[in-house]
């Protein structure tokens, strides 16, 4: 089969070509022009989540996509419009190019209980949009949403990943996505705040887009992409990084000033965690530990 990866430069799709790659499939990735860092024979195209131009080609002889490209934080003030725009038009070049599945990277923030909340949660979950969300996590729900909506009724089958907080191995420093977290542990940031992390490794991410994609069982179906939950100190001094633990109302205060902090406000003493029995138990996804995780993914950025 040949499968189409969209936003081939991103973190979690390069592991995602790799693992392809690794199980003998023809692979395909677009990009806005640069070269993926990963090594081997696979196809690269042109094409851009906000232009039609490129897809119908990037699409042509493709039997699977994996739908990995979104805007992250820091792309510009409105996130939602790529996210959502874009993925309706990887999914309408994919119907009518007659693919079977598209699965698309979602996320935990389309599955958030509301503030406060405790305990373990599911695929169940919707995020409520009535919360106060910033542009990422409404980029996310709302693009999710959307592709469900339009693919109801469609030959063409969907699947959802809704990974958590992505860590592990970077194979190149161009595209850090959510690892730049730890790379500023190890700058020597001077604490870190009170805030939980949903960990998964990026390499099983990647491992749970390519089951979804071939299992029949997948078909129609969201699956949480998480394994453990731990404290961004607990993080820290896994790495051999400043385990101080900041005073909350110094990150509020800070965030009035420093937009990136604001999407932390949120999630300060959060301690809720998710359940990936059904990625476990449909598809026989087994997580590598959270503590290996943020470990081998510190040694990547030193060696690099």
């Amino acid at each position: 089969m040949t499968v189409l990866v969209t936003g081939g430069t991103g973190f979690v799709a390069g592991w995602t070509i790799a693992a392809l790659l690794e199980q003998g499939h023809e692979v395909r990735t677009t990009t806005r022009g640069r070269r993926p860092a990963v090594e081997g024979d696979y196809e690269v195209v042109r094409a851009d989540l906000l232009s039609d131009e490129g897809w119908a080609e990037a699409m042509s002889g493709v039997t699977h996509v994996l739908h990995v490209a979104s805007p992250m934080v820091g792309g510009g003030d409105d996130l939602v419009t790529p996210a959502r725009d874009g993925t309706l038009r990887v999914l309408r070049f994919a119907v009518e190019a007659g693919v079977q599945r598209v699965v698309m990277t979602s996320s935990c923030a389309a599955a958030t209980p509301p503030p406060g909340s405790v305990g373990e949660f599911d695929e169940t979950l919707w995020t409520d949009d009535r919360q106060k969300l910033d542009e990422y996590r409404r980029s996310k729900l709302l693009a999710e949403r959307a592709a469900w909506d339009f693919m109801r009724d469609k030959e063409t089958s969907l699947v959802t990943i809704l990974p958590g907080a992505v860590f592990g191995p970077v194979q190149s420093h161009d595209n850090l996505g959510s690892v730049q977290v730890i790379g500023r542990m190890l700058d020597g940031m001077p604490g870190v705040p009170r805030v939980g992390l949903n960990i998964v490794d990026v390499r099983d991410v990647a491992d749970l887009h390519v089951r979804a994609m071939t299992s029949p069982e997948a078909a129609g179906e969201r699956f949480i992409a998480v394994n453990e939950h731990m404290w961004m100190h607990e993080v820290a001094r896994e790495i051999g990084a400043s385990d101080r633990v900041l005073p909350d109302l110094l990150l509020r205060v800070s965030s009035v000033f420093n937009k990136e902090l604001r999407s932390l406000v949120p999630m300060l003493g959060r301690r809720f965690t998710y359940s990936h029995d059904k990625a476990s138990r449909v598809l026989g996804w087994d997580p590598r530990p959270a503590a290996v995780t943020v470990k081998e993914c510190a040694e990547s950025l030193r060696a690099g």
